[in-house]
């Protein structure tokens, strides 16, 4: 999923709120770093969906006849593909 730089900033403001909002956490540095900190692996976790994404429309795109996106056959084999990449990487 492709998010914008405006999303992902608001995503690490949430999730830099929600960690200061629990009782037993206490930051060690100020706020901004541990936001831009939750950004930068935000940004991460979206570059390794990319590449899974597009391995599994890549393994689809390879069938001997084609698939159409959109089609059940196609969702179930992405799903498919999609799983086998994600436990290939061991997430």
């Amino acid at each position: 999923m492709r998010l914008s730089r405006d999303k992902v900033n608001k995503r690490a403001h949430t999730v830099a709120d929600a960690l200061a909002s629990l009782e037993p956490v206490e930051f060690l540095a100020d706020r901004n770093t541990i936001r831009i900190e939750a950004r930068r692996i935000l940004e991460e976790l979206l570059k390794e969906e990319e590449k899974i994404d597009a391995a599994a429309r890549q393994k689809i795109e390879n069938q001997r006849r084609t698939i159409l996106e959109g089609t059940q056959e196609w969702d179930i084999l992405y799903r498919k593909y999609y799983n086998e990449e994600v436990k290939r990487l061991g997430i």
